[in-house]
């Protein structure tokens, strides 16, 4: 074997390594990190998982004590309802979205939910209670306002 190719080897070796490491490494921290912040708890339907975050404990203390604790938990309203991957869809993005706030303390306090999250919830409004608002839902026409304009309390609080 020629010296230069050895010393190819030898380097796609080191790289080889390195890469390996560095793959380590963030696998390493990656499971800490999962550990750490109670990633297992997050494929359940426990509503204590969104105590897993400081700023959640207001919402959840709220719903505790509404009378929708009875009937719903956190993902029965905040999750779609028409398909597993779309409901797991959902919680994934939000874990996402809120693993990069919370880390870097970019968000709103007290938290605001997102459109794209309301338009979740107004659904699932509607699908539970949709034998109550039918007539309503007739009457507007596909224009309906948001269940949560006149009951903005429902769900996390005892005002409902």
């Amino acid at each position: 074997m020629t010296q230069v190719a050895s010393s190819k080897r030898r380097r796609l070796s080191i790289w080889a390594l390195a890469s390996m490491g560095a793959i380590g490494v963030l696998v390493g921290i990656s499971l800490f990190t999962f550990g750490y912040a109670r990633g297992a708890s997050y494929f359940s339907d426990d509503p204590q998982t969104c105590m897993n975050c400081h700023v959640m404990r207001e919402q959840f203390e709220a719903w505790n004590h509404s009378s929708h604790k009875a009937v719903a938990s956190c993902n029965d309203c905040h999750t779609p309802h028409d398909s597993l991957v779309s409901k797991w869809f959902v919680k994934g993005l939000n874990g996402f979205n809120h693993s990069v706030a919370f880390t870097t303390g970019n968000f709103d306090d007290p938290i605001h939910i997102r459109d794209f999250n309301a338009d979740v919830v107004q659904e699932n409004c509607i699908a539970c209670h949709e034998t109550a608002v039918s007539q309503i839902l007739g009457v507007h026409a596909g224009d309906a306002p948001a269940c949560v304009q006149c009951h903005a309390g429902v769900g996390h609080s005892t005002r409902e």
